[in-house]
């Protein structure tokens, strides 16, 4: 079994046709068709990786994905029929780790949950316990960060970065003098190629931004080089 599923969809149609796909690829899936079965299904069991609907009878899907994302880590991939820019970057905001607009293709569909699965595995490979050599804490002007234990923190307080969050930072801590421009960030957290789609980029850069700096509108831990890419302040 390749893992286990949990699919937030209250349109009938759909939820039989993605488990019957995914099924036949290898995972298990368990389906909820509200908001109020999606978090007792969330609450009693334990997924590799949740497929939320935005729209659903008796809640919000961007609710159900603030109420996961503060108590868990598991890839959220947001479905929507809505392909709009804002409801792209809210979902992305609130800490989903992909998005895809309906219609979409099973086989996409398919390729979406392996790559976020896949990016959740490797990250927890380098997590506490793993093989690898122990890095102790970076430490960034007040922001100490240290790669091995999944611990930021600002002037002692501690600051709670998402996975992706985390994995941009730690790409600009452990690279001090290197400029990234987007398409490399992209390739190095989301293991994929970029096609463009500056809109992820900005969302997750503004949202660790509004975390890790003083003045986010000024940042000065990672700066933008306007028109190459962004690099780690001298601070």
């Amino acid at each position: 079994m390749l893992g286990e599923l949990l699919l937030v969809e209250d349109d009938a149609s759909i939820s039989e046709m993605v488990v019957d796909y995914l099924t036949k690829e290898g995972y298990r899936v368990e389906t909820a068709k509200d908001a109020g079965e999606a978090a007792a299904r969330f609450d009693s069991g334990r997924f590799d990786l949740i497929l939320l609907d935005i729209m659903l009878p008796g809640g919000n899907g961007l609710d159900l994905l603030q109420k996961f994302r503060s108590v868990s880590r598991v890839p959220i991939v947001m479905l929507s029929a809505k392909d709009g820019e804002v409801d792209k970057a809210l979902g992305l905001r609130f800490g989903a780790d992909d998005y895809i607009a309906k219609p979409f293709s099973l086989m996409e569909l398919s390729a979406r949950v392996q790559a976020a699965i896949r990016r959740a595995t490797e990250y927890a490979d380098s997590a506490p316990g793993a093989a690898g050599q122990e890095q102790g804490v970076i430490t960034v002007g007040s922001l100490g960060v240290d790669p091995d234990n999944f611990i930021v923190t600002k002037s002692g307080e501690p600051v709670k970065l998402t996975a992706k969050e985390f994995q941009i930072l730690k790409l600009f801590v452990q690279h001090p003098k290197r400029v990234y421009t987007k398409a490399q960030i992209y390739q190095s957290v989301w293991g994929e190629e970029y096609y463009g789609d500056e809109n992820v980029i900005n969302v997750h850069m503004r949202r660790l931004r509004e975390k890790i700096e003083d003045d986010p509108s000024n940042p000065k831990i990672i700066r933008t080089l306007w028109g190459i890419g962004y690099k780690l302040g001298e601070l």
